[in-house]
């Protein structure tokens, strides 16, 4: 009970940042749940073409963080970039709805997602800066939760949108902009940076002699891309859906069921990182994965299906977190932007690669061997973790 009432409060900050995450990823989701039938169907997108847009787009977001995170930390300032990533984010939006062609769609979301990938290390960086160590795994978990939030909240627009505008693909993607625009403007009055931050000014962060200071963080940025490698984009869980003969309309249902789920654990398993084993957690969270795929790869429709999207969820929520937490634990203060970016760029290269083989797989030999596949690859992750160092299994508490 001492511990419990001696444990520090989550900054109102944090709340902020991830209220400004929950509206943007409104924005987002009310496209990016309609987009691969959008691209399938109105402008003749194959499914392989999809993987690869998709790879590519969610690849360049998380290796732009590199770049990102180590200005953060050169600059010793979070806000400016991640106010100019959310900008780029909301000014992607319109390119959507005015999209005739898979190669216009393929530039907003490079937009889009290179916004993303300026905001990402700086924001968690900013977060690391602002938390007690005992309760980092808590306020990621927390801004994940509020993130996850916007990513049903979106879909759930877009299907009542769609069918109260009978499929305008277009006319809802107008709509994103709104919330969109109420996220920068969030951040920009509602977030208030430390005003001495601790991370260095003026010295070089990806410096070999600081590299190496990152220590476990390699180790941690590693295993995150393993986990990337074993899951591909949320695409084909619409996809697959779709193919099982789900309407169009109803298509963001896949991504409110996952979300939802996702949401509903972000935070608790963010508080339970803080006081068990990273191994274990970690391991649960693959499984859950596997029997995901497994489920997937079974049924494209039926009950079945919709246990297999949950399973899907369950595994973002005990994993995305946790290893957020990991990386604040393993890097130095005045690295933690660089440490964020080198993990986020590992698991775009692993992202990219994930994709692209699971379009190609599915254009080639069909949907359940590709679920089957990344069934295969969370198993080898799994075995993986047993190689990790010692330190990797510590509570996020004592980092």
């Amino acid at each position: 009970m001492a511990h419990l009432a001696t444990t520090p409060r989550i900054p109102a900050a944090v709340w902020a940042l991830g209220f400004v995450s929950l509206l943007m990823d409104i924005s987002s989701e009310l496209i990016h749940s309609l987009l691969p039938v959008f691209m399938v169907t109105t402008l003749g997108t194959s499914v392989l073409a999809v993987g690869l847009i998709e790879g590519l787009a969610e690849a360049t977001a998380l290796m732009v963080r590199v770049f990102s995170g180590a200005l953060s930390d050169y600059l010793g300032r979070r806000k400016p970039l991640a106010v100019f990533g959310y900008g780029l984010g909301a000014l992607s939006k319109p390119l959507f709805a005015l999209a005739t062609a898979t190669g216009m769609v393929l530039a907003a979301r490079l937009i889009d997602r290179v916004g993303k990938g300026l905001r990402g290390a700086p924001r968690d960086a900013l977060i690391a800066d602002l938390v007690d160590p005992q309760i980092r795994g808590a306020a990621f978990g927390l801004r994940q939760a509020l993130d996850t939030v916007g990513a049903f909240v979106g879909p759930l627009l877009a299907m009542g949108l769609m069918l109260l505008w009978a499929n305008d693909f277009r006319a809802v993607f107008w709509i994103a902009v709104i919330p969109g625009v109420m996220s920068v403007a969030l951040l920009m009055l509602g977030v208030r940076e430390p005003e001495a931050s601790p991370a260095r000014r003026g010295t070089n962060p990806i410096r070999r002699e600081n590299l190496r200071r990152l220590g476990p963080g390699w180790w941690v940025a590693v295993v995150g891309a393993a986990f990337t490698l074993a899951r591909f984009s949320e695409a084909f869980l619409v996809l697959r859906a779709q193919q099982g003969g789900l309407a169009v309309a109803l298509a963001p249902l896949v991504l409110i069921a996952m979300n939802v789920v996702y949401s509903l654990g972000a935070y608790p398993f963010g508080k339970l990182a803080d006081r068990m084993s990273h191994r274990v957690l970690l391991a649960g969270g693959l499984l859950m994965l596997i029997a995901a795929d497994v489920l997937l790869a079974q049924a494209g429709t039926g009950p079945a299906l919709w246990a297999g999207i949950a399973l899907w969820g369950l595994h973002m929520a005990m994993t995305q977190g946790l290893l957020s937490a990991m990386v604040a634990a393993s890097a130095p203060a005045d690295l933690r932007g660089t440490a964020f970016g080198v993990f986020n760029l590992l698991s775009g290269v692993a992202l990219l690669a994930a994709s692209a083989l699971a379009g190609w797989l599915w254009d080639q030999v069909g949907a359940s061997v590709t679920f089957y596949a990344g069934a295969v690859f969370a198993a080898v992750a799994l075995l993986g973790l047993s190689w990790r160092p010692g330190g990797l299994a510590r509570r996020a508490s004592a980092g």
